[in-house]
């Protein structure tokens, strides 16, 4: 399920857009690496890195506007106690009472499975929701967020290819203000490029680091007022079955994982 492309966020989205094809174009404009290669008829590079922009925007569209894993008011057979027995809510501690009964008081979901949060911006909860990420004007969860550490992966090697290729399209003049007069325009897009690369490169590093120990962003930052968490120790997490395993099932394992199992050490099945 997709959202309408013209929908919320269509502003957005359409800004990246017109941004990444113009910095595409400003660095094919000026006497860099890639203008020297098609020039010369050595068109490899400059079609592959067309190519890796390409892919950088489809990848955006695609997390933007995938279902991040909306839970729908009618979903009534993918209930809060689904996999667990009676015998097993009796395992839970007396001061997690509130864990029992997980109900939404936005979109008035009944049974809020494990791991899920409400997103007041989407107005949808959302499974194993992670965060709402302004830049894609979409939630993260479930569905969609191995789909966007892959775009933040792609969109790293871009942003580090762009800024080797702007790198090489400085010209050398000895007056420095002659220099900027020269050179300004693709300085600045050095410039916004290495501070995008930082900011995807920090988001890439955690974002694998979080999913190493199976984790979300929303619980690893609100561990502390989340009802089947707050009673861990602060090194404890439920659902960490080791880094390979954690890995394993993030990218490579589809489908609904039943959290519930996961919590009290049931396996992980599938719905």
């Amino acid at each position: 399920m997709f959202k309408n492309v013209f929908g919320s966020g269509f502003l957005v989205r359409t800004a990246h857009v017109i941004l990444t094809w113009v910095i595409t174009l400003i660095l094919f404009l000026h006497d860099t690496e890639l203008r020297k290669q098609e020039e010369t008829g050595q068109l490899a590079q400059p079609v592959l890195f067309v190519l890796l922009v390409l892919v950088s925007v489809l990848l955006y569209f695609a997390v933007s506007l995938m279902d991040p894993g909306f839970i729908l008011s009618d979903d009534s057979d993918l209930q809060f106690t689904l996999g667990v027995t009676e015998e097993q809510q009796d395992m839970i501690p007396p001061t997690t009472k509130s864990l029992r009964q997980r109900r939404c008081g936005h979109c008035l979901l009944q049974q809020q499975p494990m791991r899920s949060k409400h997103c007041q911006t989407c107005r949808h909860c959302v499974r194993r929701y992670d965060h709402h990420c302004p830049w894609i004007e979409n939630c993260v969860g479930e569905r969609n967020h191995r789909w966007f550490v892959l775009y933040l992966a792609v969109q790293l090697l871009v942003l580090l290819w762009g800024l080797h290729i702007a790198w090489t399209g400085f010209i050398y003049v000895p007056a420095w203000q002659l220099w900027l007069r020269t050179n300004g325009v693709l300085l600045g897009v050095a410039v916004l490029l290495a501070l995008l690369l930082l900011i995807v490169l920090l988001l890439l590093g955690s974002h694998l680091y979080l999913v190493s120990l199976n984790t979300t962003t929303w619980e690893f930052m609100s561990r502390h007022r989340i009802s089947y968490l707050k009673h861990c120790g602060t090194d404890e997490n439920p659902f960490d079955r080791g880094t390979f395993h954690n890995l394993w099932g993030f990218f490579c394992v589809w489908g609904t994982v039943v959290w519930e199992q996961v919590y009290f050490r049931e396996g992980s099945d599938q719905v």
